[in-house]
């Protein structure tokens, strides 16, 4: 018996000393892996068909209003108060007790049904920091919200709420959009209530906006107001080419400049959000900037494609692969690096842990470097254009 129990001390102890090592030196091990639920997302199977003159957009619009929902949330705020509590004496005295009692700040957006279990896509600045999420569907009906993740890089969150058999929206293919295409914009403007509006895709591929860190804008001319925040953008067969995100607007209602985020990265972020509750992106510890005529041409380069790197985290991914100041980069893996925006894309397209082929200009001559991939960390954006 004393054997046994000697056995039995031995084998706890050793277990407990891996336990401690894998805890210090592993901790991803350890961490319980999310169980993903049951996503059930519809895809369009063909890109969207034509509308011929004088054709209506009734059905596109009857497809898309039962899976476009309004979003209320509420925020307990401390406010100014009465202007006397900005006396240091009176504050001294009263300051405390009348500061004690919260306000409400309100705000108002929209959000897509995107599975008929009740997952949302909205965007983040409408739920950021909200105490209480309601959705008003489509037949009137509100329920409860929570939020199961949210991207700020990308201004996309997604909500869930109680329900099932909902109408679930249907998403475009990727990419199938082009300049001039009609598309639909699906929203609650100002809480007048649902409003759908008609025009045209302006740009793609819009950047440099200071609007979101990662930016890959489409441009349309179809009224974007705020509330619109998160309400569906779907070409002319009501499929979900992106979602609506900001507005350029000097007096702060719709100017023709709206923009969305296309599908493509709504449901990349979407997906991976339900997955884990967050995004995961990669990261080589740079910085970059992008190359003008004068640049190009000090560096001996007879095209301005390509990203100048202006410094290098030490100890980073990068400087462990060679990477210096002055490199020019022009390729992540076979994806040529454009400009900035193009790199800061690609890169975060990386996954952490694996390697990546860089390729620079130094010199004179083009090198091949290997990196180790580490993981993005969160960096939280301000956006500079009007967000609806």
């Amino acid at each position: 018996m004393r054997k046994l129990w000697l056995l039995f001390a031995q084998s706890t102890t050793v277990a407990l000393a891996v336990l401690f090592i894998v805890a210090l030196f592993k901790p991803d091990l350890l961490r319980r892996q999310a169980v993903p639920p049951n996503l059930t997302i519809q895809q369009a199977h063909a890109p969207a068909a034509g509308v011929m003159p004088g054709e209506s957009f009734a059905p596109a619009a009857q497809k898309v209003i039962p899976t476009v929902v309004n979003v209320f949330t509420q925020q307990k705020v401390r406010g100014q108060g009465h202007p006397a509590l900005q006396d240091p004496i009176f504050r001294y005295f009263f300051g405390d007790r009348l500061d004690a009692r919260p306000r409400q700040a309100s705000n108002l957006g929209s959000g897509v049904i995107v599975s008929p279990n009740g997952f949302i896509l909205t965007n983040q600045h409408v739920v950021d920091a909200a105490d209480e999420i309601q959705v008003a569907l489509a037949d009137g009906k509100i329920l409860p919200a929570r939020v199961v993740g949210a991207d700020p890089e990308t201004d996309l969150a997604v909500l869930k709420i109680d329900a099932v058999n909902l109408p679930a929206i249907t998403f475009a293919q990727p990419d199938s959009l082009k300049v001039g295409d009609w598309v639909l914009a699906v929203g609650n403007p100002f809480g007048v209530g649902q409003t759908v509006t008609a025009g045209i895709v302006s740009a793609l591929g819009r950047t440099h906006l200071g609007i979101n860190t990662f930016e890959n804008f489409i441009q349309t001319d179809a009224a974007i107001n705020p509330g619109n925040s998160g309400g569906a953008l779907v070409d002319a067969t009501g499929n979900l080419v992106g979602v609506n995100s900001a507005i350029y607007s000097r007096t702060g209602g719709s100017q023709g400049i709206g923009f969305a985020i296309p599908v493509s990265i709504a449901r990349q972020v979407m997906e991976q959000i339900i997955k884990s509750g967050s995004v995961t992106r990669g990261w080589v510890g740079i910085e970059v900037q992008d190359l003008t005529p004068e640049l190009a041409e000090s560096f001996g380069l007879k095209a301005t494609e390509g990203a100048l790197i202006a410094g290098v985290l030490k100890g980073g991914p990068a400087d462990n692969a060679g990477i210096r100041p002055g490199d020019i980069l022009l390729a992540v893996n076979d994806g040529r690096v454009l400009d900035s925006a193009s790199l800061l894309n690609l890169i975060a397209a990386l996954k952490p842990g694996e390697t990546a082929k860089l390729t620079v200009a130094r010199k004179q001559q083009t090198l091949a470097l290997t990196v180790n991939v580490g993981r993005r960390p969160m960096q939280r954006t301000v956006p500079d254009a009007a967000a609806p």
